[in-house]
């Protein structure tokens, strides 16, 4: 493959924050590359320098020769008048054109010519009809059919003049437009946003057939599984790139992470060991061992010292319930609601058992939030009744965080629902979650959409309530957020009911599918796979994937045990000969003090005697020291080839 985009060492700071330090990649033409980090790690930076709309302060961009890129902007606007279909229709002028002329020619070719003319115009005629066929002209029309009805803009909106769509059907306009254009690479810029699961899975099938490359920045890590086929995060102002989908990225990233944090120990106590060794032979303080501690000090300043790894701050909380709830959860029998005379949902029926993990999912505007409100009591329902278990405490998330007052700070608003707490108390529980020192004096109407679900889930958190409903609790928040968010409620012992779009989300924490259309709800047992297979047949080679991952670790688990003794058994042979040299070196100095005696020395015959003793205890230094020495090289032998080459 062809590599079309290539960045070397590109950096960039506004003021004194640096954002990218030396980011590094390549992107191929067939590449499907998605692009991770915190929320604020510099991803939309980076796909500005990219475009160009920003230049780095160090480093290159590097582009092929006439590469054409196309961005997902995060608002798009229509040209004034333009119909849905005339907006979208516009990224094939060209190609209509030609078919106005070609229609054009055939009719100046049906009436009567001259013969010279007439052949003139077959040649004009037949050298269009193949640029026509190679810009795939036929097709054009369904192409763009296709594409509007697969994002969720039907056909009753074709006619409909494009200013007057929602926000989120602008985006949908902007992404179908730039899909039609076909650029040899794609920046695409949280391109699921406002998309329901149908379009979702609609997006998927597409970009995995288009012919060239993307670039994608998404929260939606079940879209990344599907799409990616390399991952790039940024981290700490790098970027490190990692082969394969979202899933494989998150496992290869903890095996770096732990091989770094396992190479960077080892190194500290191998320092340590060294400078230890180093230090006992300075105290023999012969010819022999001062050579060697010199020797072992210039290695220590010649290693290459690794750096120690650094893991993002991340939120870290978990949700418990004060008591528990009854067996029955909640009912709720004959459910509608009409908005100025229209339906939205009609003798709606909902059962839910105590502990269930209830989803429930449907295309846009079905009525999914209505339908929370309506069971919560926050909008009555037309008719209908809900009852929730005698023991239900319930805790309401809004994905708008309508229920924050924007004139509190982020400490007033959570300790004025929680009076009784104190303040380091209150603040402890905004640490979990990231707020700490001033922040907690920042007031809520300067937050961010990730900051304001943090503040909201905290509040949630202290509730402590049994029974919990929310609605798209994973907007906003970044992936390593939603993965924590995931955690704490896997381990929560109460209900949870949710309305969610992130199949991700759903599929961990899932055991229960509630499928909302018009036409009423449907129940699927078990999580977003299990949904998946009553339409269609489960991936026949998941399970063999999942048991060669089981197989590969207990191989890794029992090749670590043996390593483990075997370096175990060095090190016991080291500490033994140090302390044979130990012994050796103090008989040694016992028989010297006797040698030295003046009493020895008046009979020669006890003289002699001691100096053949002396002899005998110095060859057993110098035999013990030899074995301490080549006990050290296994060891270290050992060491550098088992733990340095990672």
């Amino acid at each position: 493959m062809t590599t079309i985009l290539k960045l070397e060492e590109v950096a960039k700071a506004f003021g004194a924050d640096e954002v990218l330090s030396g980011v590094s990649f390549a992107v191929n033409s067939k590449d499907r590359l998605g692009l991770v980090g915190v929320n604020g790690s510099g991803k939309t930076t980076l796909l500005k320098i990219i475009l160009g709309q920003l230049q780095p302060d160090e480093g290159e961009v590097i582009t092929a020769r006439g590469l054409s890129i196309g961005h997902l902007a995060q608002s798009y606007h229509p040209k004034p008048g333009h119909t849905v279909l005339k907006e979208v229709s516009a990224v094939y002028e060209d190609v209509f054109a030609m078919e106005a002329r070609l229609r054009g020619l055939e009719r100046e070719m049906a009436g009567n010519m001259e013969e010279e003319a007439l052949n003139a115009m077959y040649k004009e005629y037949a050298r269009l009809t193949e640029r026509f066929e190679e810009a795939e002209g036929y097709m054009a029309r369904s192409r763009i059919e296709g594409v509007l009805v697969g994002l969720g803009l039907g056909r009753e909106c074709f006619e409909q003049r494009a200013d007057t769509l929602s926000g989120g059907e602008l985006t949908r306009l902007g992404l179908a437009r730039l899909l039609l254009q076909k650029p040899d690479l794609l920046l695409l810029d949280e391109p699921t946003n406002h998309l329901d699961l149908e379009a979702l899975e609609w997006l998927e099938g597409y970009l995995l057939q288009y012919p060239g490359a993307m670039i994608i920045v998404s929260h939606d890590r079940y879209f990344l599984d599907a799409v990616c086929t390399d991952m790039a995060e940024i981290h700490f102002g790098a970027a490190e790139v990692y082969p394969g989908n979202y899933s494989r990225y998150l496992v290869q990233r903890e095996e770096r992470m732990a091989a770094r944090t396992k190479a960077y120990n080892l190194q500290q106590k191998e320092i340590a060991r060294q400078r230890a060794i180093i230090t006992r032979y300075k105290q023999f303080n012969r010819e022999k061992s001062i050579r060697a501690a010199e020797s072992r000090e210039k290695a220590l300043d010649r290693m290459a010292l690794l750096d120690r790894p650094d893991e993002e701050r991340a939120i870290a909380f978990r949700f418990k319930a004060a008591r528990r709830l009854g067996e029955q959860a909640m009912t709720a029998e004959g459910l509608s609601k009409r908005f100025d005379g229209k339906t939205v949902f009609e003798d709606l029926n909902i059962e839910l058992r105590s502990g269930d993990r209830a989803v429930l999912i449907g295309p846009n505007g079905v009525g999914k939030t209505t339908l929370l409100k309506c069971l919560l009591g926050i909008i009555a329902p037309d008719s209908g009744v809900t009852r929730f278990g005698a023991q239900a405490d319930i805790g309401y998330y809004d994905q708008r965080q309508q229920n924050l007052n924007p004139e509190n700070d982020i400490l007033t608003e959570v300790w004025d629902d929680f009076p009784r707490l104190s303040q380091s108390q209150v603040r402890g529980a905004l640490a979990l979650f990231q707020f700490t020192g001033e922040d907690v004096f920042v007031p809520i109407r300067l937050l961010s959409g990730g900051e304001k679900a943090r503040v909201a889930l905290t509040k949630l958190m202290l509730r402590r309530d049994n029974f919990l409903v929310l609605d798209e609790p994973t907007n906003h928040l970044d992936a390593t957020s939603r993965g924590v968010l995931e955690n704490a409620l896997e381990t929560y012992d109460g209900t949870i009911l949710a309305v969610s779009h992130d199949r991700f989300f759903i599929n961990r924490l899932a055991n229960r599918i509630l499928y909302m259309s018009p036409d009423g709800i449907e129940y699927f047992e078990g999580n977003y796979e299990d949904y998946l297979a009553s339409r269609a047949q489960v991936d026949e080679g998941q399970l063999d994937e999942n048991q060669l991952t089981r197989t590969a670790a207990a191989k890794e688990r029992r090749l670590a045990r043996k390593e483990a003794a075997k370096q175990a058994e060095l090190t016991e042979a080291v500490e033994a000969s140090m302390d044979e040299v130990k012994q050796a070196d103090k008989a040694l100095r016992s028989a010297q003090e006797i040698q030295m005696d003046p009493e020895v020395y008046k009979n020669p015959d006890r003289a002699a005697n001691q100096a053949r003793i002396c002899r005998d205890l110095q060859e057993n230094v110098e035999a013990a020291y030899r074995q301490w020495e080549r006990a050290e090289i296994a060891l270290e032998g050992f060491l550098a080839g088992r733990e340095y080459n990672i």
